[in-house]
């Protein structure tokens, strides 16, 4: 029997206000990520389809009453539950929105009930959080090495302050963690804060995140870290909110003047390029050398972002300063876009070391090698990437002399490894919660079960999945296999004789489609967005209309939407109008099926001349459409080797992009 202290979490250590933000806040957070994956009807068509009973009904309102923190209807639901066949979530939606004032041993009950699994670690999770804020340091240290997935940033910034209240120097492993102030929450805030009173940081470390903050648009984290500085909130809010007043006053002796006007430079140049560089030149002198390299960062991003053909040249004058993450990268992608290989190689060896570890960098290192003649280092970097199904490792691939080639299929799963993924109860659970339409928990429990599984059982989870028809798992759980490599796993086609009839007609090329499906919806066919695409094709309402429209296809109302055949119609005919209105570019096009047809024109009439569609790619200045487009690509290549049976060449599909002009009624009123 296990003992547990009766005590519960000193609810008195809390300020209630901020408690009640924090409950809010993880309220938000699941919800949130309850909806990252689609929001999308039951997804288990080959199989017999559940028929919600009153108890799936109980279960779907007890879900909905715990992530709104209603305690009360929580608990009344959850008794009227107690047979429920997932009896670890009705426990878990009872215990998350009192979970601040349960006593401690009831929490512990039960993670140690259900040890070992995913909604223990999610409860883990919550509990850390609570803990961190409430500096319950102890039970948060003995808790924390227990946290499996420790994938949530404020939780390591806890973890970090923790150590700081034991005056341990953590400013190194602190550094390395806050790179992203969008993830920071109050947790990051609070460690930069206590470093820097514990003098771990000094003030160019603080200066640093204010700067990144505001880069970030964090600007209440701004603020927040301003608070440690001679600089005043109303100073802080000049620079950020009106910064042109700003750059316009200059600079005077303080050093906080200094950081200010830097500062307000990136806000003005984000709309005014030209204003900052005037500003910059007129107060040179009166900045040191780092400063000025400080400076120039902040107008090299904004035009970086912008495609300007000055960006390389602002970059070559911010050598030897810490830069973003988003900096470090645009310096190399500017100096790709510029031509300037030399530049290149001095930007990626100047990232830090986890970054250059990155397959993007390593390829374009390879890449700048070669071009300056450093065969030798350019094969070495290309062949450490080589075993990667992804973007850069089908371009390593290609510049090694190989092209995509799809291998033999392994050995099919013999009926006793089926029958281990059939039972396992993780499996079970999340095909519950898929015929439930709460993808999110189905996902996690599904993703949970593969973290220790061997070659053989990911092949043999995979093919449960195809004949369970989910798809979307299948895929995922393929692509985590390294050496049973099925490819009919990682890229089904499925519904070919509806692909068969809409595109061959326009010539389409059918591989692309399905490299894009894969991309936008993983083959589940009741996907809806956040911001209401549906489908496999993952169309938006207006677009469907207007192809409907121009296509003269009778009777469509936006509730056909997610049937297969008229999805696939209408996407496919879309992607055709888009093809052929931007010049029969596939890397144009596929960028814009995810930004719109009028952004990729103008980012295409940045260009001098003509430039290699993997370049384009790169310095996608939306990272959402830039990862889209490389995903999308690498997919297409590995279909047509499939369809084909014979090798394809990722770097001929991208082709090269010309320069074009935006304002030509190339696209006629296309959405």
């Amino acid at each position: 029997m296990t003992c547990y202290s009766k005590h519960t979490i000193d609810i008195r250590k809390f300020e209630t206000g901020i408690m009640k933000k924090i409950v809010c806040l993880l309220v938000v957070v699941l919800e949130i990520l309850s909806g990252v994956a689609f929001i999308c009807a039951p997804a288990n068509a080959a199989r017999n389809e559940l028929t919600l009973t009153p108890a799936d009904a109980d279960f779907l309102m007890l879900r909905d009453a715990s992530l709104r923190g209603d305690i009360a209807l929580a608990g009344r639901i959850a008794d009227r539950l107690a047979n429920y066949p997932i009896p670890s979530y009705v426990e878990y939606y009872r215990l998350y929105p009192r979970l601040i004032s349960a006593p401690e041993g009831e929490i512990r009950a039960f993670m140690d009930k259900y040890a070992g699994t995913a909604i223990a670690d999610r409860l883990r999770n919550d509990w850390l959080l609570l803990l961190g804020h409430a500096h319950i340091w102890r039970t948060f240290d003995e808790q924390y090495p227990l946290f499996t997935l420790n994938d949530d940033t404020q939780v390591k910034c806890y973890a970090l302050l923790s150590r700081v209240n034991k005056r341990e120097n953590v400013a190194k492993q602190a550094r390395e963690l806050l790179l992203q102030p969008n993830q920071y929450g109050v947790a990051c805030a609070e460690l930069i804060v206590n470093l820097y009173k514990e003098k771990y940081f000094n003030t160019d470390d603080v200066w640093h995140q204010i700067r990144l903050a505001a880069e970030y648009s964090q600007i209440s984290l701004a603020r927040r870290l301003a608070s440690v500085t001679d600089a005043t909130e109303k100073q802080l809010a000049l620079a950020i909110d009106k910064p042109g007043s700003v750059i316009d006053r200059g600079i005077v002796a303080p050093r906080t003047s200094h950081e200010l006007f830097i500062i307000a430079l990136g806000r003005v140049a984000r709309h005014e390029p030209a204003k900052s560089v005037k500003a910059l030149n007129k107060v040179l002198n009166r900045l040191s050398a780092e400063e000025q390299s400080l400076a120039w960062a902040q107008i090299a991003l904004q035009a970086s972002l912008q495609l300007s053909r000055d960006a390389a040249s602002y970059w070559s004058r911010t050598w030897g300063v810490q830069l973003s993450q988003d900096g470090y990268q645009w310096r190399a992608r500017a100096a790709l876009r510029a031509g300037d290989w030399s530049m290149v190689s001095k930007a990626i060896s100047s990232m830090p070391p986890e970054l250059q570890k990155d397959a993007s960098w390593v390829y374009w290192h390879g890449r700048a090698d070669k071009a300056q003649g450093r065969n030798e280092e350019a094969q070495k970097h290309f062949q450490s990437i080589a075993s990667l199904s992804n973007f850069y490792g089908l371009l390593a691939n290609e510049e090694l002399g190989q092209k995509a080639m799809v291998s033999d299929k392994p050995v099919a799963p013999k009926s006793e490894e089926l029958a281990e993924a059939s039972n396992n109860p993780g499996f079970q659970h999340a095909f519950r919660f898929f015929d439930l339409g709460l993808r999110f928990e189905g996902n996690r429990e599904w993703n949970w079960q593969l973290r220790r599984m061997n070659e053989r059982q990911l092949l043999a989870a995979a093919e449960f999945a195809r004949q369970s028809d989910v798809l979307d798992r299948m895929v995922t759980t393929a692509d985590r296999a390294r050496v049973e490599l099925d490819f009919t796993h990682r890229y089904p086609a499925p519904h070919d004789d509806i692909m068969h009839t809409a595109t061959q007609p326009m010539g389409l090329d059918k591989a692309w489609v399905y490299g894009l499906i894969r991309q936008e919806s993983r083959f589940v066919k009741s996907a809806r967005s956040n911001v209401g695409a549906s489908g496999l094709m993952q169309i938006m309402p207006s677009t469907a209309k207007y192809v409907a429209r121009k296509i003269g296809m009778v009777g469509f109302t936006l509730n056909n939407l997610n049937d297969t055949r008229t999805n696939i119609t209408l996407g496919t005919q879309y992607l055709n109008m888009v093809l052929n209105n931007l010049g029969g570019s596939q890397t144009l096009a596929t960028a814009a099926y995810n930004a719109g047809p009028g952004r990729p024109r103008m980012w295409r009439a940045t260009l001098e001349k003509p430039i290699e569609g993997a370049i384009f790619a790169e310095t996608i200045p939306f990272s959402e459409t830039r990862n889209y487009v490389k995903s999308v690509l690498a997919n297409a290549t590995w279909y047509a080797a499939l369809f084909e049976n014979k090798p394809q060449s990722l770097k001929a599909r991208l082709g090269y992009v010309m320069p074009g002009d935006a304002n030509l009624p190339e696209l006629g009123d296309l959405p």
